[in-house]
């Protein structure tokens, strides 16, 4: 009798335990839970919850279950059997215990296998698609194991079983399966990955994720594409991002049968090098393609790295060989058959009394005649320039400077490969006068802000001026003198007037010295 109080009181004692330990094990792990993901960034879902909950009530179930095996008959000393459905009830309820346990193991393998340890090892992130597959196939490995171990379930004749019923849904998803194999084939193959750039069918295309059954790409127009994995197979790809981003692009323009081809080719190189997202190498190279019916035909190669701007660069690229094709007096013919009747008219870009004004106001053209700046204007050459197109490039050799009309440019200054902007000019300002006068380099690269219209003068039209005057020489090289001074900040600096006086003469005799030989005057 004392032996069975005694045995009584033990398991009171434990089912007592049980029932405190089980809001400790509830709170414990759903800190444990909290702490891993902001700590370590685990992906627990609501799966991690339920497990921790039914956890929590399995806990003290438990324990009275096993209080209850131990039950014997007061009167015959015999263990008191169990029922059937309290042991199958149990065994269900622990194997979902288990089940969710899985589950937190997965999302624990996620994060510290595949996102820590593979990307560290490999250098690359782990395909979406095989972690998918390597955590269903452990899912489906533990419910089989479960189902066999704890329920007696005959796995040959559940496999079979599954065997006819795969062959059946094979049949009815043959698209589906061929979708997923063949996103197993990309994910072991690797042609391409997220974040490189494809032509698919003609479609240029940024890769967003391989999953299952399909490949999401979005285009530069921010246009999302879901393809099929079995068309994607079926496909030529061109990975553009492979080896590397950096890729050649070509492009077709028609000129007129009437121009010299090397000109044509200078005009459409120039037009490339002018973008800036134009990669400086490889060079951009250009060729004769066709003798077509209206026009022959040129292709344009050149190399970018950023194909997100693909769009914008074709744009820039074109606009710069519109403008440049008008300076030159080129046309780009209609890809028709039309006969067009024109009547000459005024060139709106050559206004003549606009030209008269800006030349009286120019300080380095005051020494010349009436007569003299009327010759000029005769022979002005008016060019329009498009936004961002470059007018001069520092370094380059040049014999003409510019007078703005209308518009605005800016200045930049290239020190160390860096570009700097040291100026804007507006309507009225000149420049390249000096490598005009004395056959200097250009001291800066100077690329239009918005459209503008400039007025060119060239060397060749400046000599016979300068040959009939040779006082007009003089008086421009102390112009020169002076607005060198102040841009090297002489002036700016107060020097004595002496100094400044002396180091003008000097300027001034050395300006004087190269347009005399230049000029052959």
């Amino acid at each position: 009798m004392m032996a069975l109080v005694f045995g009584t009181l033990t398991q009171e004692s434990q089912m007592i335990s049980a029932l405190v330990a089980a809001p400790v094990i509830y709170f414990v792990g759903l800190a444990l839970g909290r702490w891993l993901k902001r700590r370590y960034g685990v992906p627990f879902g609501i799966a991690f919850h339920w497990f921790v909950l039914l956890l929590t009530v399995f806990t003290p179930l438990k324990v009275w279950h096993l209080i209850n095996s131990d039950r014997t008959n007061a009167a015959d000393g015999k263990p008191v059997p169990e029922e059937a459905w309290h042991l199958s009830c149990m065994r269900w309820f622990g194997s979902l215990v288990i089940i969710l346990a899985i589950l937190a193991a997965l999302a624990l393998i996620r994060r510290f296998f595949w996102e820590h340890y593979f990307q560290k090892r490999y250098g690359t992130h782990a395909p979406k698609l095989l972690q998918q597959v390597f955590g269903f196939g452990i899912f489906c490995t533990a419910v089989l194991l479960l189902l066999s171990g704890r329920h007696g379930v005959m796995i040959d004749a559940f496999l079979a079983g599954s065997g006819i019923v795969a062959v059946v849904v094979g049949f009815a998803m043959q698209e589906t399966l061929a979708n997923i194999v063949s996103g197993i084939a990309l994910q072991i193959g690797k042609p391409f990955q997220s974040g490189d750039w494809l032509i698919v069918t003609d479609i240029r295309a940024e890769v967003i994720e391989v999953n299952w059954r399909s490949t999401r790409l979005r285009t530069n127009d921010d246009v999302y594409l879901d393809i099929p994995n079995k068309t994607i197979v079926t496909s030529t790809i061109t990975n553009l991002s492979y080896p590397t981003k950096s890729h050649s692009n070509r492009m077709r323009v028609g000129f007129e049968y009437g121009t010299p081809p090397n000109i044509v080719r200078e005009i459409l190189r120039r037009s490339a090098e002018d973008v800036a997202l134009v990669l400086t190498s490889p060079p951009v190279k250009v060729f004769l393609k066709d003798f077509a019916d209206s026009s022959i035909v040129y292709e344009i190669k050149y190399s970018i790295e950023d194909e997100a701007r693909f769009n914008d660069i074709e744009d820039a690229i074109r606009t710069n060989i519109w403008y440049e094709a008008s300076r030159a007096g080129l046309t780009i013919p209609f890809p028709q058959r039309v006969l067009h009747i024109t009547r000459d008219r005024p060139n709106p870009t050559r206004n003549i009394d606009e030209l008269r004004e800006r030349a009286r106001k120019l300080e380095l053209l005051s020494p010349l005649s009436e007569a003299q700046r009327e010759h000029l204007l005769q022979n002005a050459n008016v060019l329009r320039f498009g936004r961002g197109e470059r007018i001069i490039k520092q370094g380059n050799d040049g014999c003409s400077m510019f007078v703005i009309l209308h518009g605005e440019l800016d200045v930049f200054i290239t020190k160390e490969g860096r570009d700097t902007q040291v100026a804007t000019l507006h309507d009225g300002d000149a420049f390249g006068e000096m490598c005009m006068l004395t056959g200097e380099a250009r001291s800066a690269t100077v690329r239009a802000k918005r459209d503008s219209l400039v007025w060119e003068i060239r060397r060749d039209e400046m000599q016979p001026l300068l040959q009939e005057n040779a006082e007009m020489a003089a008086r421009m090289s102390e112009l020169l003198a002076r607005r060198k001074m102040h841009t090297e900040g002489i002036l700016a600096a107060q020097a004595p007037t002496q100094v400044v006086q002396d180091k003008t003469k000097e300027y001034a005799n050395g300006v004087l010295g190269k347009i005399r030989a230049l000029f052959k005057i």
